[in-house]
């Protein structure tokens, strides 16, 4: 038998994220400050033979990198907004950027924990006063880029009562850039606490196996970051709070109807799109599951098929 009519609904082709040009302006002033502190930390590393700070210098060049191709990611975005080439938009640049940085966090926590072993198989002199002072300014320019980079996202809840993960409305490259600034203030941190563990009690070991806890930290969160990216660049969103709810409306419907197939996948920042294939006995438009699913309004494409219910 032929299949009912489908209906959808959708913004403007193509226009399913607005943008985010004030997180652009925000992460161009992150990059600018954290290319400076990055040179000043590697240079100062390298030259009072301090390893924490060494690795503090590595870890924020991978955040310099990130920040960079968070910033690329966002320009390539804007700029393809409008190709009809994306049936979805360009949202998705945001998040290969998120992604392609991971990938160089990880091989840049290989290089930090190489270097740290091989300090404390061989330890040397450390210059504390400039280390220290160095790694200080480090932390202090990451606080100000963390200041910079904060979501000022308002969280929201939709009028049928239904509170939604809100990590699904964040912006995931902004997220992301956010996430390297404090991963890196982090590492500044045991850096400082290694500079004057050794100052004061003598405990030059102390250096190198911080940079192995950087080391780590710097991989364990680039492993977070590759999964988190990875899941909207496969979509794998079928468990997402949005798919129950879709099945929630149409289980509550008053037109009795069942699921024969669902497909779910992010368009944008907390912006979904759907194709719904329903099974239904009684005579209904297509469009009128639709308005009941619009009441969701993170579902900014929606696609209904009817079939007849001796449909498989």
């Amino acid at each position: 038998m032929q299949s009912r009519p489908s209906a959808h609904h959708c913004l403007q082709a193509g226009q399913f994220d607005a943008g985010n040009p004030l997180a652009e302006r925000k992460t161009r002033w992150a990059v600018i400050l954290t290319v400076l502190m990055m040179v000043a930390e590697i240079f100062g590393g390298w030259y009072f033979n301090s390893m924490a700070l060494l690795a503090d210098g590595w870890h924020m060049s991978s955040h310099a990198l990130a920040l960079g191709l968070s910033l690329l990611a966002y320009a390539l975005a804007r700029r393809y907004a409008a190709d009809a080439r994306f049936s979805f938009g360009a949202w998705k640049f945001e998040v290969l950027g998120g992604y392609t940085s991971a990938l160089c966090l990880i091989g840049v926590a290989g290089l930090m924990l190489f270097q740290s072993v091989e300090r404390l198989l061989a330890p040397q002199a450390i210059h504390y006063d400039q280390a220290i002072a160095i790694a200080l300014l480090g932390l202090l320019i990451n606080l100000v880029c963390a200041w910079l980079l904060r979501d000022d996202h308002s969280h929201h809840h939709h009028d049928h009562g239904h509170a939604h993960d809100h990590d699904h409305h964040h912006d995931l490259n902004l997220r992301a850039a956010y996430l390297h600034v404090l991963a890196d203030a982090a590492t500044s941190v045991l850096a400082i606490l290694a500079l004057f563990g050794g100052k004061l009690w003598g405990a030059a070991w102390l250096d190198p196996v911080m940079g192995i806890a950087g080391a780590l930290l710097v991989a364990r969160w680039s492993v977070g970051l590759l999964q988190q990216t990875g899941r909207v660049l496969l979509d794998a969103e079928m468990d997402v709070p949005v798919v129950e709810e879709i099945r929630e409306v149409i289980a509550a419907s008053p037109v009795p109807a069942t699921i024969r197939d669902l497909h779910v996948w992010r368009v944008g920042k907390g912006s979904y799109a759907v194709i719904l294939s329903l099974s239904v006995a009684e005579p209904v438009s297509a469009e009128y599951f639709r308005a009941q699913l619009a009441i969701h309004e993170e579902l900014v494409h929606i696609t209904v098929e009817l079939l007849p219910p001796s449909t498989v």
